[in-house]
């Protein structure tokens, strides 16, 4: 799409829900995707459409984005009204800019890409994650991502979804691996302000999960995970669970606890700073998520970087992250059974993939695959292509 012989300068439209405060999984995707098109076209104009975020200068401060990116925020308008405000702006601003190109990370704002090009034939490209794009039932936004110049799959399992559940050629779905921040995710022993703060001994086995815990989220698994310690404290008495995140789950989940009466062996943290993030990933002995609905995974990434044994699901793009199992164990998320024997297996140090026990080699894959570099490097070739 472009090449080095271009005359007019390269002016990009970012389409992102929002980058700003909260960091889910779209939104950490979104940062990385601008930072690496703004590493490969240094000198060109970006217009960046926030729907979600409010002006704030801290964070575009800590984000540190080229000066030419101007930042367009709908936060303050009624949540009626900003996906219109959102449309018309960048429709009218897109008719006199004409911008090379755009990249929405949402399905959902894939419309306005649509109208665009329909108007004044500018190319756009969407990127697919997971649920969003799995079972589209909106025929204007599925009409939208087969209209698309290009669409980015960020794992092998939501491309295969599309090819199955839409007539999109499969030459027009490309795959973009989600990446991380190597930098921020190094191994490292058991902090001590932690084992002092739940009040464990360094030598106590622990199990994480790092998650966003919404009830719209409960295919995560981590309900699952507390079905099955009741199995797995019968083999490692003095286990504990740490269920990192927020959300509106937590009644429910401390209900489930006091249910099977594990109120000594679970811990639910709430919201975990990114400037402990790393440490909770060196407290634990095993990181496990058996989600059936993740588009990728961040967070295996960042707990393999950490040189940690990885539970995920089989029947998600969690196979990614893990390498089809290479890099850790893949379970079926909804056998509980399953779960808790793999766990203790690998608390245990009977696992068979004796790869999960060597930290510095589940580090240096995991770099290898999905370092920024080479994340940067594949979106180079995709937009020369």
């Amino acid at each position: 799409m472009f090449n080095n012989k271009t005359p007019k300068k390269h002016h990009f439209y970012l389409i992102f829900p929002n980058i700003f405060g909260f960091k889910g999984g779209i939104q950490v995707y979104s940062v990385f995707l601008l930072k690496a098109l703004q590493d490969l076209y240094p000198e060109a104009d970006y217009d960046v459409f926030l729907k979600y975020d409010r002006q704030n200068s801290q964070y575009q401060q800590e984000l540190q984005f080229l000066p030419s990116t101007k930042f367009h925020y709908f936060g303050h308008f009624p949540r009626l009204l900003q996906t219109i405000y959102l449309a018309i702006k960048i429709i009218i601003l897109g008719i006199f800019q004409r911008p090379t190109l755009v990249i929405t990370t949402h399905v959902n704002y894939s419309s306005a890409c649509y109208f665009l090009k329909i108007i004044s034939g500018i190319s756009y490209w969407v990127i697919a994650h997971g649920l969003e794009v799995w079972n589209l039932d909106n025929n204007l936004t599925k009409l939208s991502l087969k209209k698309a110049d290009k669409i980015i799959s960020v794992s092998h399992y939501t491309r295969e979804c599309l090819l199955q559940k839409t007539n999109i050629q499969s030459g027009k779905i490309e795959i973009l691996a989600n990446t991380f921040d190597e930098n921020k995710f190094k191994i490292d022993s058991k902090p001590d302000y932690l084992l002092k703060r739940y009040n464990l001994n360094p030598e106590q086995p622990v199990i994480l999960t790092v998650t966003r815990m919404g009830r719209m989220a409960k295919y995560k698994g981590y309900d699952h995970i507390i079905h099955a310690l009741v199995k797995v404290r019968q083999y490692i008495p003095n286990v504990h669970y740490i269920l990192a995140g927020k959300g509106d789950d937590q009644p429910r989940i401390a209900t489930l606890i006091n249910s099977f009466n594990l109120q000594d062996c679970v811990t639910m943290t709430g919201f975990v700073p990114d400037k402990e993030l790393c440490d909770y990933y060196n407290l634990c002995d095993i990181f496990a998520m058996p989600s059936k609905g993740e588009g990728f995974g961040i967070v295996y990434l960042e707990a393999l970087a950490c040189g940690k044994p990885v539970i995920a699901g089989n029947q998600d793009g969690s196979v990614d992250p893990l390498v089809q199992g290479k890099l850790g164990c893949l379970v079926d998320p909804d056998n509980i059974e399953e779960i808790a024997h793999n766990l203790i297996q690998i608390l245990q140090g009977n696992y068979p993939n004796s790869f999960v026990y060597q930290p510095e080699y589940l580090r240096q894959k995991t770099i290898e695959d999905f370092e920024f570099a080479q994340f940067r490097t594949n979106f180079s070739k995709l937009l020369l292509n």
